[in-house]
């Protein structure tokens, strides 16, 4: 089966985690030859072959506080990077993604700034390649103080409702005009006018911090998101210290749409995961979870076997950190069908099971079930 010609749907990717090791060598070059950074050579520190990059020895997320952020601090360097996240996905099939990312301010970018130019450049390529529609979710780190959090999602709901406002507007100017639409406009299914670039809030970071339920401290924030109408996926048991019950039933208080990862949960956890399964996707990722040594006993062992065998519960494959990991979303599927038999029928069929748990609209929903496989 050709699965990079198979119409595939990304819902779990972080921005800076997908940029390849080139792009960001190639970002250091301008840097250097500039004078801009002592940083080492990009192909020195995530050395082409290696993505055995452990969250529990603490070799994973240095890599971004460290490394990755450092070289990503002005706007060519941030349009470059971007571009090139999302020039690889759509060579890899990807017809429908969203990429989240933290806001961040850098000696050169606001917080603000820093989103919006990620905002155009995604418009930007869209324009250019409408085969691939991208949206954007913002996450809140789990080390963020409350302030920080609150900033994140006012940033979040300021897009979007500025976004939800416009389009009432265009539908009052619209019913007002006698006029039929043009023959080359784009159907509605074709315009992005429908939803906005940012349509989601996440909850990531390090799984350690903040443990046994003390996320509590951001539940206002995720309750006034999701009755704002933003989509609501957050990262749950990717280490034991981050899966306990009580950080679960504060999770589902929130009402969240999709689940990340799902890994270390204990069977009063799973029951209460599958009878929410008409409410709640989980987001799968294989090679992230055996790489980083999130989970035991290999690809054969990844729980995605488990979660499939329970009946009504919806799993969607992501990512995660293609550029840190090494295997785009074609790869994923490709290993599903290997270490889990699944035949060409049931791995369009799995494709296809993510369409309903988008961020990005009705409209994109139709779209999307007219252009993938069956």
């Amino acid at each position: 089966m050709d699965f990079v010609a198979l119409p595939k749907i990304e819902l779990h990717a972080h921005l800076t985690g997908s940029i390849s090791r080139q792009t960001l060598h190639e970002i250091w070059l301008t840097k250097s030859a500039s004078g801009s950074t002592a940083l080492q050579d990009p192909l020195l520190v995530i050395p082409e072959g290696k993505h055995d990059f452990n969250l529990e020895t603490g070799s994973f997320f240095p890599l971004f506080s460290k490394y990755i952020y450092a070289l990503l601090t002005d706007e060519p360097s941030l349009r470059r990077a971007t571009t090139s996240v999302l020039q690889s996905f759509l060579q890899d099939g990807v017809v429908y993604l969203e990429l989240r990312t933290t806001p961040r301010s850098t000696p050169h970018l606001s917080a603000e700034r820093y989103i919006s130019i990620i905002v155009d450049t995604i418009s930007a390529f869209e324009a250019a390649n409408p085969e691939l529609h991208t949206r954007l979710i913002l996450s809140i780190d789990r080390r963020h103080d409350f302030e920080k959090a609150s900033s994140v999602l006012s940033l979040a709901l300021s897009s979007f409702n500025n976004n939800n406002n416009n389009n009432n507007n265009n539908n009052n100017n619209h019913t007002s005009s006698s006029s039929s639409p043009s023959p080359s406009s784009p159907s509605p299914s074709e315009s992005r006018s429908e939803s906005p670039i940012i349509v989601g809030l996440d909850l990531c970071g390090d799984p350690t911090a903040l443990p046994n339920g003390q996320i509590s401290l951001f539940t206002p924030l995720f309750q006034k998101a999701r009755a704002a109408g933003l989509g609501i996926t957050v990262h749950f048991a990717e280490t034991p210290s981050s899966a306990s019950p009580a950080e679960l039933r504060t999770l589902l208080s929130w009402r969240p749409h999709r689940l990340g990862h799902v890994i270390w949960e204990d069977e009063e956890s799973k029951q209460e995961i599958a009878r929410r399964k008409d409410q709640v996707c989980l987001e799968l990722c294989l090679s992230c979870n055996v790489w980083a040594g999130m989970v035991t006993g290999g690809f054969e062992g990844h729980h995605f076997g488990g979660w499939r065998a329970v009946e009504g519960v919806k799993v969607t494959l992501g990512t995660d950190d293609v550029g840190i990991f090494g295997s785009p979303l074609s790869n994923e599927y490709r290993l599903v069908a290997q270490h889990f038999h699944l035949d060409k029928s049931q791995i369009c069929a799995l494709a296809r099971e993510s369409i309903d748990h988008i961020f990005g609209g009705e409209q994109e929903k139709e779209r999307l079930r007219r252009i993938m496989w069956t």
